[in-house]
């Protein structure tokens, strides 16, 4: 996915500041699901929702005003009830490495508990892990 970085992105000295990576992020994964036809809809009108249980992220490079960043996510693994991304962000001239970051969703009910990942969201998953 590509990002333009605009000013409402960056603090006073136009660089990108460290928390809207996380948003970037997030639209990252959004994209990589949505491309396999799962939506934050779907999976609600099903009865679950995905949080965010863990994220580390490692600051490489800053990333400033004007840039195109690209920004990738990929399925690492996926356990019971858990999809763990490994991602990056890029700029997109140069190839700068920005970020990179490991994502973990859990599975949950509406109501907010635990729940195992639904089998049909698992069949259409398995293929991007072997791909990787």
């Amino acid at each position: 996915m590509e990002k333009r970085v605009y000013y409402h992105d960056t603090d006073a000295g136009g660089v990108v500041y460290y928390g809207t990576y996380l948003s970037y992020l997030e639209e990252a994964r959004t994209e990589f699901l949505e491309d396999r036809d799962l939506s934050v809809s779907k999976f609600q009108k099903q009865g679950y929702v995905y949080a965010v249980r863990n994220c580390t992220i490692s600051y490489k490079s800053p990333a400033r005003y004007g840039e195109t960043l690209i920004c990738t996510a990929s399925l690492k693994k996926m356990t019971a009830a858990q999809l763990i991304f490994d991602q990056q962000i890029t700029e997109k001239t140069s190839g700068r490495l920005v970020v990179t970051s490991e994502v973990n969703l859990v599975c949950l009910t509406i109501d907010f508990k635990p729940s195992q990942i639904p089998e049909n969201l698992r069949k259409i998953l398995e293929s991007d892990l072997k791909n990787t």
